[in-house]
């Protein structure tokens, strides 16, 4: 089983849609954990609502904190925290640029949350 990381500041958006798509298109064969630098302790609706839109139930999620991370990670992927981010052990570590979405118009939204989707699609067949 190959571990995935995606981490960004709150952990309400961005890294928790990165997670849930690995959960979707990894199965059995991805533990997918997300956190962040300086998370907000809750997921955005947005976030919860456009997941929906393709299937997952985001709403069960919580968000959490680096600190409640240990171990090491097949990949690390951070998502625009820069030097918020502490290093964490991985083998492949990289960074999507992604604009938070959390105040973006729906389709904005959408749009990132599509790039989202086609980046695990690309990191788990890497992996």
């Amino acid at each position: 089983m190959k571990r995935v990381l995606f981490v960004c500041v709150e952990n309400s958006n961005r890294s928790q849609m990165a997670e849930a798509f690995a959960h979707l298109y990894g199965g059995d064969s991805i533990e997918a954990l997300s956190a962040g630098s300086r998370p907000s302790g809750l997921i955005n609706p947005k976030a919860i609502k456009f997941m929906a839109e393709v299937g997952y139930d985001l709403s069960g999620h919580a968000s959490k904190s680096l600190d409640d991370v240990q171990g090491e990670f097949d990949a690390v992927v951070t998502m625009g925290c820069g030097d918020n981010c502490p290093w964490v052990p991985a083998r492949l570590r990289e960074d999507w640029a992604l604009p938070d979405p959390k105040h973006m118009e729906d389709d904005a939204y959408r749009g990132v949350r599509d790039d989202i989707a086609a980046r695990v699609r690309d990191l788990l067949a890497r992996l």
